[in-house]
C-alpha cells in the first residue's frame, strides 16, 4: 500500500488540542520498564556506553500462588530474579528486569511485532553520537536518515541495537521539526523539559 491509497486516519481532536478528558492528575512518563535476558550486560550497556546513571537494585521476587499472574500478566511461576532503576539524562527513569518464566520468550520483537518498540535517545551532535557508538562497536542498522520534508523536516536519525538485540534510536532535530511552522504546540523535547 503505498502513501497515495493509504487509508484516511480520522483522530478526535485537531493537533495541539489538550485532551479533553484523560487519568486525573496526569503528569507524565516516570519509567519504561523492558526485560533483558543479562542484567550485568545491560547495566554495562546503559552505564558505559548509554550514559545513564545506576540508581538501585530489588529482587529477587517469586510467589507460590497466582500473585504474578494477578498482578503482572505472567506465569504465575515467573522469578523477577533481579531490577534495576536508571536515570538517564532528561527523560523518564528505566525499570530493567532479569526474568525467568517457563514459558519465556527470549527473542527481542521487532518493530512489526505486536508489543514491538524501541527506545529513541535525543543528542545536540548527530555526527559525533554516531561516531562514539561505531566507536564502542555498537551495530548501526544503516545509513542515517535525513527527513526534508514533511511534519519531521529537520530531523535525522539512525537506528542501533543492543548486545541482545534491543532496538534504539538516535534522533537529532537542532532546529526543530517541519509540522512546528504549522502550530504553536510542541511536542516535548529532552532538551528543553520545561516548555
Amino acid at each position: 500500500m503505498t502513501a497515495a491509497n493509504a487509508p484516511e486516519v480520522t483522530v478526535s481532536s485537531k493537533p495541539g488540542t489538550p485532551p479533553s478528558t484523560g487519568i486525573p492528575g496526569l503528569r507524565g512518563t516516570e519509567h519504561i520498564g523492558f526485560t533483558v535476558p543479562d542484567l550485568d550486560q545491560a547495566t554495562a550497556f546503559f552505564v558505559d556506553v548509554i550514559g545513564c546513571e545506576y540508581m538501585f537494585e530489588l529482587g529477587p521476587f517469586v510467589a507460590d500462588d497466582d500473585w504474578m499472574a494477578t498482578h503482572l500478566n505472567v506465569h504465575p511461576r515467573t522469578v523477577m530474579r533481579r531490577l534495576r532503576f536508571f536515570r538517564c539524562k532528561h527523560g523518564p527513569n528505566f525499570e530493567i528486569f532479569q526474568y525467568e518464566a517457563p514459558d519465556q520468550d527470549l527473542s527481542p520483537p521487532k518493530n512489526s511485532d505486536v508489543g514491538g518498540h524501541h527506545l529513541a535517545f535525543y543528542v545536540d551532535d548527530f555526527d559525533a553520537a554516531v561516531a562514539y557508538l561505531s566507536a564502542k562497536g555498537v551495530q548501526l542498522l544503516g545509513k542515517p536518515t535525513v527527513r526534508t520534508a514533511g511534519p519531521n523536516a529537520g530531523q535525522t536519525w539512525i537506528y542501533f541495537l543492543s548486545p541482545w538485540g534491543m532496538q534504539f534510536e538516535l534522533v537529532s532535530y537542532p532546529n526543530g521539526k517541519g509540522y512546528e511552522k504549522d502550530t504553536t504546540s510542541r511536542l516535548w523535547h529532552p532538551a528543553n523539559p520545561a516548555a
